[in-house]
Formats: C-alpha cells, sequence, structure tokens
C-alpha cells in the first residue's frame, strides 16, 4: 500500500524500497541496451537511465484506483507500477509471455490489473487519452487520479493544449507531468520552447503548475503529493514539471553527438538521483554498506531471472498477427 500523501518523512523500510525501485530500473534498462547491442531487442527501444526519481516518487504516492499513462520512453514506469520485470523484458524481446504477446514491443505494452495505459508511440498522443482516463474517474467517482505523463517535446503539441482546455473547463483530476530532460530528440529545449519554463503554459486556462527537481526524488515526492492532492479533491488539472535528464541518447539508435560529454558527465557526478538519494540515506537513516549491498545483489538476481524468463519464453505464433485487432460487443 503506497503511504499516506500527507506523510512524506522516511524511515528505514521505506528508504530502502525506493533505492530498490531506482536501481532496478537503472539495472533492467542497462541489460536491455546490451540485449539490444546483441540484436535480442528489436525496434526501437528509448531507456528511462538517469530519470528514476521521477516515476519511483510519483509512484510511491498513489491509491489503487488511481491510473498512469506514458510516451514511449515507459521501461521504467511499466517497473515503477508493479508490472513483472520477467514480463516487460519478454515483450522487449517479442517473445509470448510478454505483457502484449510479443506484439507491442518496447513503445506500446501496458497492464488494466496495474492501472498502468501505456506505452505511446506518437508523440503527445498519450495526453488527450490521458484526460479521457481522468474523465473516467470522475463520471465513475471513483475518487482516483490520472498521472499523464510526458516530455518537453510533446509540450509543443497542440493535442496538449485541447486537453488542457477541457481538462480544466471539466474540472478532471489529472496531473500533467512534464518530464524535462532537456533534448526532445535531439533538440535543445533552448532552441524548441519559447518561453522559461513549461509548467506556466497552464495558466491561459487556469491550470497551477510548479516545477521541481526530478533528480532529488524527495523533492519529486514533496511536490507531487501537492500536484496530486489538488487533482484528488476536486479543484482540477494540475501540472508539475520535473527538471530531469536522460544519460543515453534519445533511442539506442542515437549517438546524442548534440550534447558534449562534459555535459552528461558533470549532471552524473553531480546530480545523479540514485548516488544522490543513497548518500542520503547512509548518512542520515544510518543505512550500512551491508544493506546496500543486498540491494543490489537483489537487484541483480531479478535483472538476471528476467532476462532467462525472456530467453525461455518461445515466440508468438505467426496466428497471433489476426488477434487482438477486433472486439465485438454486443448491442
Amino acid at each position: 500500500m503506497p503511504p499516506k500523501q500527507d506523510s512524506l518523512t522516511l524511515n528505514r523500510d521505506l528508504a530502502l524500497k525506493f533505492y530498490e525501485d531506482m536501481l532496478l530500473i537503472r539495472r533492467f534498462e542497462e541489460r536491455s541496451a546490451q540485449l539490444y547491442g546483441m540484436g535480442l531487442i528489436a525496434g526501437f527501444c528509448h531507456l528511462y537511465i538517469g530519470q528514476e526519481a521521477v516515476v519511483v516518487g510519483l509512484q510511491s504516492l498513489l491509491s489503487p484506483q488511481d491510473t498512469v499513462i506514458t510516451a514511449y520512453r515507459d521501461h521504467g514506469h511499466m517497473l515503477a507500477c508493479g508490472m513483472e520485470p520477467g514480463r516487460v523484458m519478454a515483450e522487449l524481446t517479442g517473445r509470448i509471455d510478454g505483457y502484449s504477446k510479443g506484439k507491442g514491443g518496447s513503445m506500446h505494452m501496458f497492464s488494466r490489473e496495474k492501472n498502468f495505459y501505456g506505452g505511446h508511440g506518437i508523440v503527445g498522443a498519450q495526453i488527450p487519452l490521458g484526460t479521457g482516463l481522468a474523465l473516467a474517474h470522475k463520471y465513475k467517482n471513483d475518487g482516483g487520479v490520472s498521472l499523464t505523463y510526458m516530455g518537453d517535446g510533446a509540450c509543443n503539441q497542440g493535442q496538449v493544449y485541447e486537453a488542457y482546455n477541457m481538462a480544466s473547463l471539466w474540472k478532471l483530476p489529472i496531473v500533467y507531468i512534464i518530464e524535462n530532460n532537456h533534448y526532445a530528440m535531439g533538440t535543445s529545449t533552448a532552441r524548441s520552447a519559447a518561453g522559461p519554463n513549461y509548467y506556466g503554459r497552464g495558466q491561459g486556462w487556469g491550470i497551477p503548475g510548479e516545477k521541481a527537481d526530478g533528480m532529488d526524488l524527495q523533492k519529486v515526492r514533496e511536490a507531487g503529493a501537492r500536484a496530486i492532492e489538488h487533482a484528488r479533491s476536486g479543484k482540477g488539472p494540475y501540472i508539475l514539471e520535473l527538471d530531469t535528464y536522460r544519460y543515453r541518447g534519445h533511442s539506442m539508435s542515437d549517438p546524442a553527438k548534440y550534447r558534449s560529454k562534459e555535459e552528461v558527465d558533470g549532471v552524473k557526478n553531480n546530480r545523479d538521483p540514485i548516488d544522490h538519494f543513497k548518500d542520503f540515506i547512509m548518512k542520515d537513516l544510518k543505512i550500512t554498506e551491508n544493506d546496500i549491498a543486498a540491494v543490489d545483489d537483489r537487484v541483480k538476481k531479478i535483472v538476471l531471472e528476467a532476462v532467462e524468463f525472456s530467453k525461455n519464453s518461445p515466440e508468438p505464433d505467426p496466428q497471433e498477427l489476426y488477434t487482438d485487432i477486433l472486439v465485438e460487443v454486443s448491442a
């Protein structure tokens, strides 16, 4: 059960869980890169390395009825939602035991059981869909909130502002989360965005917003608690911009030559979310090197088992090409 939003105090067990959740995403993505290089993962593959504090921090604040939807840099969101690493890896490698039976791949898998609605390959397409999830929460009066993620590149898409308008007009319970990693594909935000911020772009529709450090898990949780409480209390949408950074290229095919090695190393050395959090909990919560080593070993085992599960899963039968394309409903 996630912690209550009015209780952001870290205890030892919770801190170790957050560290493990972030480390699992990091190690899972590193292994995904290796499998891609070996030809075991095909197609597009966008890694979440560097942005782990965003999704782990926000997921820790959710209630069971809340929903999550995101773009194509989505493996971290899946793992944070509690989806099984083995089945996520099986989908990445195109196997039948994957969440989309090996037919969706990196960008198109979901889990209704975990209230995770994708993984969407079209830039900005998830924003109106996430707004629809919020409308469903309001219609059903279930107290749920839709967490709808986007990157800085999607913020310039027209459908985003159409969704803002409807969400504000109908006071929908939604938090629009902007993971600002500073590069929309290969274009710096300085060259693609007019204006100094994204969180203020809802002002014309009366949508409040704020910006927080997306590399600091505690600051993510503090800002996220305010945003989610605003939406859940019936006040309508909220825009949360989180300043983060991806260490790898836009996708596995991107050499990322548009930024310097010094820039990337500077973020890794000074702002890494996992190292920063580990240093904090070891100093303030007296978590020991042995505690950290135990988590490291456990995560390594989980990732290795996920890889083995995917390798042992069969490829889909060709007949799967004709399934899941039409649903017939009675009148």
